[in-house]
C-alpha cells in the first residue's frame, strides 16, 4: 500500500491544540479538589485531605502502570488510534466528572482518566514520524509548548471557571474541549503507519542496557521522584491552606489556582538562566543549589500563616 501524503503542519496545529487540552485536563482540577469534595459529603479535615490526595494522585499511578501498555499497542495499530481512544475516553470521564456524588465517584473516575491516557506521547510520535527531518525539531519544541501551555494554566484556568459557574462547569467545559480535540483528530490528522514487526521469540534488551551512566540516572530518577513528590504533595490541600488563611475570601479557587500557576510560570521564565550557567559552571552545582533554595523555600511556606494574621 503506497504511503499517501500527509500535511504535517495541519497535523502539529491540530495536536497542538490536543496537548494544550490534555494538560489542562491533567491539571485544572487540583486548585479546588478540596473544596469539591468537601462538598461532596459531611467529611472531616483529615478524611477530606486524604480523598483530596487520592484523586489527585489516582491518573498518575494509573498511567504509569499502563503507558507500556499503551506503547505497545501503538506501535502495532498506529498513533492516531491511541490519539482517539485518549481523547474521546478523557472526553467522557472528565465530563462525568461533572456528575458525581460522592467522593469515591470521583476517585474512580480519576483512576479511569488514568487509563484514558497517551494522547500526549502519542502526539509527540505521530509528529516526529510524519514530519519532514529538516523541521522535526521546531515541530516538536512547538508541540511541546501545548502541553506545557495547558499544564501550567490549567489551575488558573480551573479556578476560574470554578469560580464564576461552579466546580461542576469546570469538568464539563474540559470535557467538551477534550471532545473537540477528539473530532478534529478525527477529521484532520493524518499518518502513514507501518506496524513495528518483532520477531517470534526476539528478546528486548533491558533500557538501561549500553548504557555508561545507568547508575547516574538511576540517582536522577530516585532524585526527581523524590522532587516531583514533594511539589506535587501541596496540590491536592492547597485550596485548603488559602481557605485557612483568608476564610472570608469569595474566590479561594481562582487564587489557589493563580498560586499554583506562578510556580510553573517561574520555572519556565528562570529555566533558560539556569540552562546557561549550568553549562559555565556545572550542572551538578546547578542541582545542589537548587534543592538546598527548595528546603529553604518549602520552610518559610510554613510560617506563610502566621505573617498573614
Amino acid at each position: 500500500m503506497g504511503s499517501k501524503t500527509v500535511n504535517w503542519k495541519q497535523n502539529l496545529n491540530v495536536l497542538w491544540f490536543g496537548t494544550f487540552v490534555a494538560g489542562i485536563g491533567f491539571s485544572c482540577i487540583s486548585p479546588f479538589i478540596a473544596l469539591f469534595i468537601g462538598q461532596l459529603g459531611h467529611y472531616n479535615a483529615t478524611e477530606t485531605s486524604i480523598y483530596s490526595g487520592l484523586a489527585f494522585a489516582a491518573p498518575f499511578i494509573v498511567k504509569m502502570i499502563v503507558s507500556p501498555l499503551w506503547g505497545y499497542l501503538a506501535d502495532k495499530y498506529g498513533r492516531k488510534p491511541m490519539l482517539l481512544r485518549a481523547s474521546f475516553g478523557m472526553a467522557v470521564v472528565i465530563g462525568c466528572m461533572s456528575l458525581v456524588t460522592s467522593a469515591w465517584q470521583l476517585i474512580i473516575l480519576r483512576l479511569l482518566q488514568g487509563v484514558f491516557s497517551g494522547f500526549i506521547s502519542n502526539a509527540n510520535a505521530l509528529v516526529a514520524a510524519e514530519t519532514p527531518k529538516n523541521k522535526i525539531g521546531h515541530a516538536s519544541g512547538k508541540l511541546s509548548t501545548g502541553n506545557v501551555s495547558g499544564t501550567l494554566i490549567g489551575p488558573m484556568i480551573g479556578g476560574l471557571i470554578a469560580d464564576v459557574f461552579g466546580y461542576r462547569y469546570t469538568f464539563l467545559i474540559t470535557g467538551v474541549a477534550m471532545l473537540i480535540a477528539f473530532f478534529l483528530s478525527v477529521f484532520f490528522v493524518h499518518e502513514n503507519f507501518t506496524p513495528v514487526v518483532h520477531e517470534k521469540g526476539e528478546k528486548q534488551p533491558h533500557f538501561l542496557s549500553g548504557i555508561p551512566t545507568a547508575q547516574i540516572l538511576f540517582g536522577m530518577f530516585l532524585t526527581t521522584l523524590f522532587i516531583q513528590a514533594t511539589n506535587n504533595s501541596i496540590s491536592p490541600i492547597l485550596s485548603l491552606y488559602v481557605k485557612q488563611l483568608d476564610p472570608n475570601s469569595t474566590n479561594i479557587a481562582l487564587v489557589a489556582g493563580i498560586i499554583q500557576a506562578l510556580n510553573g510560570v517561574a520555572m519556565i521564565s528562570i529555566a533558560p538562566f539556569f540552562g546557561k550557567l549550568g553549562d559555565r559552571i556545572g550542572s551538578h552545582q546547578i542541582l545542589k543549589f537548587g534543592i538546598l533554595f527548595s528546603i529553604l523555600i518549602f520552610f518559610l511556606t510554613s510560617f506563610v500563616q502566621m505573617f498573614g494574621n
